[in-house]
């Protein structure tokens, strides 16, 4: 079963102040047709009963509306006649383009203007009278011109409804970018987190070991010497991590990022911490002396060097670590073998959360990654990472 619709209250208000306005109008004598003796006086409240009634209807059903309220109004001009009739129709024209379906709003203001043309000429065709002209000026107020208007509101509130939902649209992508940009940070920070402090933990981690484990005290002095030393190291790291973080506006000095000069030092603490494990690290660097990458090249290829350095002294057997770096075709090279197998001595745990810093680090320079078990060419198993990162010579651009 369909339920009526519930009326508007806009809708019942015109409809109750358009019926007591017409009755008024018709006890008073008031009215606008000659056509007075065609039809007795009461059958002029017949169209304004059905227009009220239309009233309610204007927003639920605007083209129904439109259509009855059409044949009352042409009916309305062979009685008596009621202003408030006319009225009300030009309310339902307006409704059916403010409230109807888009090709209604559309279609409704063309067919009044040609209707209104078209009463104008015929008019002027029968009357054969200026006066005629009056005919299709009133033709044009009771139809056109309330179509005209309900298109242009509903216009403007399109064009509102697009400004707002692209206002909307607007700051989701906004606020999908604010949440990249805060994932992207996140990302970065935990890389040179782990980058920075890693290294010395790791150390930290083998020596107490060793130093709890060893009964020789001067093995536990020098394991404690070492633990000290890269306690101290890993706080300076952990100091300048912090100095990145802070707004370096003022009097602060904005942090120095590592570069491929700071290799030897690294290298040679890997040394010491590496010694009692059966380690030895070297570095073949094949770069042109005095040469200098992009500031984001160097520390890239300083850290996976330096995350390298971590794993092989958290899980290489004893034998030489190498570290390679070349620079050929505007393409920093840089590799790092250590020996795989079982080795002596404690060890501290791994994660695998610093391959992942690597990779993400050389995907954001364009660059490619390869880590993983290979067999060298004596038939030995080694463990290699192969990093390749563009970049252009500094000191060439310069030349």
């Amino acid at each position: 079963m369909t339920r009526f619709p519930r009326p508007h209250r806009d809708g019942v208000l015109l409809a109750v102040t358009g019926l007591l306005g017409g009755v008024l109008l018709w006890g008073l004598g008031l009215h606008t047709t000659a056509f007075r003796d065609l039809m007795p006086s009461w059958v002029t409240l017949v169209p304004l009963a059905v227009m009220a009634f239309l009233e309610l209807l204007r927003r639920s059903c605007p083209r129904t509306a439109l259509l009855i309220g059409t044949a009352a109004v042409i009916a309305d001009q062979f009685t008596h006649g009621n202003l408030v009739t006319v009225l009300m129709y030009t309310d339902l024209m307006y409704a059916a383009v403010v409230y109807g379906t888009p090709g209604a709003a559309r279609r409704i203001p063309v067919i009044t203007g040609w209707i209104t043309v078209a009463m104008t000429i015929a008019a002027l065709a029968w009357l054969r009278r200026p006066e005629a002209l009056l005919i299709g000026v009133v033709t044009g107020l009771v139809s056109f011109a309330p179509a005209l208007t309900g298109a242009t509101l509903r216009n403007h509130r399109e064009a509102a409804e697009a400004a707002r939902l692209r206002a909307e649209q607007t700051a989701l992508l906004a606020e999908i970018d604010r949440g990249q940009a805060i994932a992207a940070e996140r990302s970065r920070m935990a890389r040179e987190l782990h980058d920075m402090v890693a290294n010395n933990l790791s150390a930290i981690a083998i020596h107490s070991t060793a130093a709890l484990s060893i009964a020789d005290p001067k093995a536990s002095a020098d394991a404690l010497a070492v633990i000290r030393e890269n306690s101290v190291q890993g706080l300076s790291e952990m100091r300048r991590l912090i100095g990145l973080l802070r707004d370096s506006s003022g009097d602060q000095e904005p942090a120095v990022a590592p570069s491929l000069d700071g290799l030897d030092a690294l290298i040679g603490q890997a040394r010491t911490v590496g010694a009692d494990s059966g380690l030895v690290f070297v570095l073949d660097d094949g770069r042109t002396p005095g040469g200098r990458l992009p500031p984001p090249i160097e520390m890239a290829a300083y850290r996976i060097v330096q995350e390298s350095l971590t794993n092989a002294l958290k899980h290489a057997s004893p034998g030489t670590v190498t570290v390679t770096l070349a620079y050929t075709d505007h393409t920093l090279r840089v590799g790092v073998t250590s020996p795989c197998g079982e080795r002596p001595g404690p060890r501290a745990p791994g994660s695998g959360a610093g391959l992942v810093g690597m990779r993400e680090r050389v995907s954001l320079l364009d660059g490619s990654l390869e880590a993983g078990p290979v067999t060298a060419a004596d038939g030995t198993k080694i463990w290699q990472v192969r990093a390749q990162l563009p970049a252009e010579d500094d000191t060439e651009l310069s030349a």
